[in-house]
């Protein structure tokens, strides 16, 4: 039976590769054993490391959209309907929380991940395997002894998606890797209430049912709807969580919005302002109209415009002037101010005309001489006749550049801003908060939308022969990253936080060592911003959040007290609750308690300010509770690079300030998860996959009613239809946790960006198999195999070992010091990627088939030999699944649960591969001489091999092999039987006399120190593979010929692409070799032929 290709999908098949010679079995289907029919161990390799590029004639994955393929497989699949491979629904009959009875549930024949991933989560919770007593963390230094993660809270509006999935791998192979390393471990689950985000689509969803906006449901009842949307989405996001394996503590899960996170929100507020760091101010801005409310600056996305261009305004009813009703950006208008009793006039140029609406000056360079006669004068505005005056600021205007006069917005516009306050000009706001023209822009515009008022002041202007023309020019807008709005800079009261110092304190930590950034490449970035701060924008005008603890306090019977004027600012009142702002009241205004009149700020805290308090409010800050003595500072904080400004520099210097520690020590920053075409995971792409679509696996359906039925306007979800069609004609395959967390860790090897393609997750899925496969097959080799609590020692110390079983040892070593050494330094995908090629290159490729004869020899003779082969599978087995454990934490519970013998350690061993010891290299069981050893008879092995596939020789009919070998003539001379049991030989012999080498042999040169040979005399009919290879030329010839006059035909060069002709050239080149290998074939057979004659 062939052991040349993994099989994946038949029963017999999956288990063929690992059965001996000796043990019959019926013979597989014929399309089971066609080569072009499966996937290769290579392809599948190749596939699993995504260096699958070859197009293969393989069967596959699911659906490529092609009909005939879909019909071919719709066949199949009605053909297999009443099939015995008809796969069976899993019910799961263990009680929740119980472990898996694995006595009474045999060993299915494949693997099925919902199968092996049902009930282990359930039990290792109600085990309390993932909750840490203050009192083992105590005193004990993060990382050392001790590791304490908590989680990068997901936003409560949603489900996770891949690069939260990402994000659990990561941090939940390190939670594990530590855990069984025997530290004290802490992982802290939490969700973060998502202020703007959470508003948002929750007033999306209450327009969409209800036809009612916020206003309509008013305050109290629009939060309660908040509430119930929290508590649903809560419920998915932990069962995604569960799902993937993640070992978090349940119990001490946090809401950023709970009474503990809110008690520290409340205490960090008060502590900012008792320390001067807080304050109220009257200050420009970046304002979002569509969500009303004042954004910070690393909320802001930019575009830039290359002049004019034309885009849609979703708030705004259209222009009339656009056929498609876009509005006009990217174009610098000029138009005239009348200078006061004079008829001259002033040109002023603008890219945001309606803002003149707003203008108080102009200014011009106090040296233009073009403008001298004009200090101090006035101009007359058009619309509202307010005399503006000529200001002189040599700061600010560049007189060569355009008319040398500009238009002064002080109130819209930053540098206009500055502007405004070296002169003391009056401060006009022109727009509502929603972005519409208020009265102060003049009663011929209010109410109009800004774009709107746009148009209608340059035709107003045009009327008033005051427009002087329009001409493209380059700009840059400001989005809002939430609502992707365009901002509005915008004048209001908000309370502000000074970083300066927080962030020196950061920036120095990095410097000294104290805090590390992996990557080091990001520390560059760090300094960068942190260095460059500005006080942090804290407050927003939203209704979701936590409302800021300030009171403004007036006296009874005080009228007209403005809450925004500025010199009232001692009136704000910062206190813990409204008793202790009440008391403070009266001391700040001179009066009795039963004086004043409170009324609290309605605003509310930007999220990032809760969820950097996280690290430490988790665990009960500011009360000095058991937690927080015990597990605070913690071990690292893991995250994407999005949020490095957003969330981790903030919990770095809330942290310093407020506790005097570093919230964490290290700062791992892993890659951006996108699609396969690099595209950014996004809803209004819809390419968004939820975690539990790939470990279920959904149907196309699936997918296409959760566009339905999300929130994306009928144009999007169309386009995002068409995606999906075009990516998962046939869905998604179930593919399981494992399989999804084993994948995602490969991916980290690559630099910022990953481009998921979900295929390659299902090659993981196979190894998932193969795992599964090759341990059901080597546990019969170990049914009779009682390991003892020492068998490793007992092993090494026993004399009985061959070269095989101190080669696999050697190597079992190197991976544990190999995947240790990589998950110290955060590399993921080089540990994932070192355990995965201990299991299917040494462990399931090499040992397993040379241990085959060996085992089922019984004789007394060959006692010791079976023993040492059996325990050294024993110990590969059982440490490769602690290995692996971390990584993929069901299905190797699952397999070490099953291993035989291991009920009888019980007693004294941990009930839990979760809890048993990581494994570690033990240096001295490292063998250099097995690996050289078996690295040469390996290298002997692909020869035979190859020399067998050449000449066609059959499994079942062994040949004769002699060696030519310089040096490691020892090395094949003590492992001879191995390459007889893995190259098919009958008898390999090594350096004999030329004398006694066959004359018709095939010939292999391996390098320059060796050579095999094979003695083909009787084994190959050459008349017969002269006609096969004659019969593949003449197919092979006309495709070459056709090729070659495509590409020498007139006109080739000029037009066709360059992609094409890469192709075709790259295509040739295949054909001329294929070609030219059968001519080779051919001489050599008839070389062969008569040789043999002779």
């Amino acid at each position: 039976m062939s052991n040349t290709y993994w099989e994946t999908d038949e029963k017999f098949a999956s288990m063929a590769i690992y059965m001996p010679d000796s043990v019959p079995l019926p013979e597989p289907p014929k399309k089971v054993l066609k080569e072009e029919k499966k996937l290769s161990k290579n392809a599948l390799k190749k596939l699993a490391k995504g260096g699958d590029k070859k197009k293969k004639k393989e069967k596959p994955q699911w659906g490529d959209g092609s009909k005939k393929k879909k019909a071919a497989a719709a066949a199949a699949a009605a053909s297999d309907k009443n099939s015995k491979h008809t796969k069976t629904p899993f019910i799961n009959t263990t009680p929740k929380g119980h472990k898996k009875d694995l006595s009474k549930i045999p060993m299915a024949e494949g693997y099925d991940p919902t199968a092996v991933e049902a009930a282990w989560q359930d039990w290792w919770e109600a085990s309390g395997y993932y909750s840490c007593d203050p009192k083992q963390a105590l005193g004990k230094k993060p990382d050392d002894d001790k590791f304490v993660m908590v989680i990068p809270p997901p936003n409560v509006t949603g489900s996770l998606h891949l690069g939260h999935a990402l994000t659990a791998a990561v941090e939940d192979t390190l939670t594990r890797w530590h855990r069984m390393l025997g530290h004290a471990t802490l992982y802290v689950p939490g969700t973060d209430h998502a202020g703007i985000a959470t508003q948002s689509i929750v007033e999306k969803t209450l327009m969409k049912e209800s036809n009612m906006n916020r206003h309509d449901l008013g305050h109290e009842k629009f939060i309660e709807k908040v509430w119930e949307w929290k508590k649903d989405y809560r419920n998915k996001t932990t069962t995604q969580l569960r799902s993937l394996g993640s070992s978090v503590d349940w119990s001490r899960e946090r809401f950023t919005m709970d009474d503990m996170c809110s008690r520290a929100v409340v205490e960090a507020f008060n502590q900012f302002h008792e320390k001067g760091l807080l304050y109220r101010d009257l200050r420009l801005g970046n304002w979002s109209c569509a969500l009303k409310s004042a954004i910070s600056d690393i909320e802001v996305n930019y575009i830039d415009l290359k002049g004019r261009t034309f885009l849609e305004i979703k708030s705004h009813k259209g222009n009339p002037n656009n056929p498609k009703g876009r509005y006009e950006f990217g174009t610098l208008t000029s138009f005239a101010y009348p200078v006061e009793n004079s008829e001259e006039q002033l040109v002023v140029a603008t890219t945001r005309l309606e803002t003149m609406l707003g203008d108080t000056a102009v200014a011009v360079h106090p040296e233009d001489p073009r403008y001298q006669h004009l200090h101090g004068k006035f101009l007359i505005h058009p619309f509202n006749g307010r005399k503006i005056p000529i200001i002189t600021d040599a700061e600010l205007v560049d007189m060569n550049f355009g008319t040398g006069a500009v238009k002064i917005t002080p109130a819209h516009d930053p540098n206009d801003y500055e502007c405004g306050k070296r002169h003391n000009l009056e401060f006009i706001t022109v727009l509502t908060p929603d972005g519409a023209i208020n009265h102060l822009g003049g009663s011929q515009f209010a109410g109009m939308m800004r774009y709107d008022a746009r148009i209608a002041v340059e035709d107003a202007l045009k009327e008033k022969g005051l427009l002087k023309g329009k001409e493209p020019n380059k700009m840059r807008l400001g989005l809002c990253s939430r609502s992707g709005d365009i901002l509005e800079p915008m004048i209001t009261p908000q309370w502000y936080v000074n970083c300066d110092n927080m962030a020196k304190r950061a920036v120095d930590a990095v410097r000294n060592g104290e805090l590390k950034i992996v990557p080091e490449e990001h520390e560059k970035t760090w300094f960068q911003w942190l260095e460059n701060i500005r006080d942090w924008c804290v407050s927003r005008q939203l209704w979701w959040g936590h409302q800021i603890p300030a009171w403004f306090a007036t006296k009874q019977g005080e009228i007209n007290v403005s809450k925004n004027d500025m010199s009232n600012n001692d009136r704000w009142i910062v206190a813990r609750n409204e008793e202790e702002a009440f008391t403070k009241a009266a001391e700040t205004l001179g009066v009795d308690r039963s004086q004043i009149n409170l009324e609290r700020d309605e605003d509310v805290l930007d999220t990032w300010f809760s969820s950097g308090l996280f690290p430490f409010s988790v665990f009960g800050w500011p009360e000095k509770t058991d937690d927080l003595k015990a597990f605070y500072p913690t071990s690292l904080l893991e995250t994407g690079l999005d949020i490095l400004f957003f969330w981790v520099a903030r919990m770095v210097m809330m942290g310093l300030q407020l506790t005097d520690q570093l919230p964490f020590h290290t700062i791992y920053l892993h890659a951006m998860v996108r699609d396969k075409e690099g595209r950014k995971m996004s809803k209004s792409l819809g390419n968004v996959i939820d975690p539990l679509e790939v470990i279920n696996g959904c149907t196309l359906d699936s997918l296409l009613k959760k566009l339905e039925n999300g929130n994306l306007p009928a144009k999007e979800v169309a386009k995002a239809m068409k995606d999906q069609k075009e990516d998962f004609p046939d869905g998604i395959p179930e593919c399981g946790s494992d399989a999804l967390r084993f994948g995602l860790l490969a991916y980290t090897v690559q630099g910022r960006d990953v481009n998921l393609d979900i295929k390659r997750v299902v090659g993981y899925r196979n190894f998932c198999n193969k795992l599964w496969n090759a341990t059901r097959f080597a546990l019969q080799f170990v049914s009779d195999f009682m390991p003892t609590s020492t068998l490793l020692d007992d092993l090494m110390s026993s004399g009985k070992m061959a070269i095989r079983d101190k080669f696999i040892i050697s190597k079992l070593m190197h991976c544990c010091e190999d995947v240790n050494n990589y998950f110290k330094s955060y590399k993921f995908g080089d540990a994932q990627q070192a355990a995965y090629s201990f299991w299917m290159d040494e462990l399931c490729d090499v040992y397993l088939e040379l241990i085959k004869p060996v085992v089922y020899e019984k004789s007394d003779s060959n006692k010791d030999a079976r023993w040492a082969a059996q325990a050294s599978l024993w110990v590969c087995l059982e440490t490769g699944l602690r290995i692996l454990h971390p990584m993929m934490p069901f299905v190797t519970e699952e397999l070490w649960q099953r291993l035989p013998g291991r009920s009888a350690l019980s007693s004294t061993g941990p009930e839990s591969i979760m809890l048993a010891p990581y494994p570690t290299c033990i240096s001295s069981y490292k063998n250099s001489d097995a690996d050289a050893s078996m690295s040469t008879t390996l290298k002997v092995v692909k020869s035979c091999r190859s020399l067998r596939a050449s000449y066609q020789i059959a499994n079942k009919v062994l040949t004769n092999f002699f060696v030519k070998i310089e040096n490691g003539e020892s090395y094949i001379n003590a492992q001879i039987y191995d390459i007889k049991t893995l190259g098919k030989a009958s008898n390999v012999m090594v350096n004999v006399d030329e004398a006694s080498l066959p004359k018709s042999s095939g010939i292999d040169v391996v390098d320059n120190e060796t050579t095999v040979l094979m003695d083909i005399k009787g084994l190959v009919d050459y008349a017969a593979e002269i006609k096969k290879l004659e019969k593949n030329l003449s197919k092979t010839m006309p495709a070459l010929t056709n090729l070659e006059k495509k590409m020498t035909a007139a006109g080739y060069n000029e037009h066709v692409s360059d992609k094409l002709k890469a192709q075709n050239a790259e295509k040739l080149e295949g054909l001329k070799k294929k070609v030219a290998d059968i001519h080779t074939a051919i001489e050599n057979f008839k070389v062969q032929e008569q040789a043999e004659k002779n």
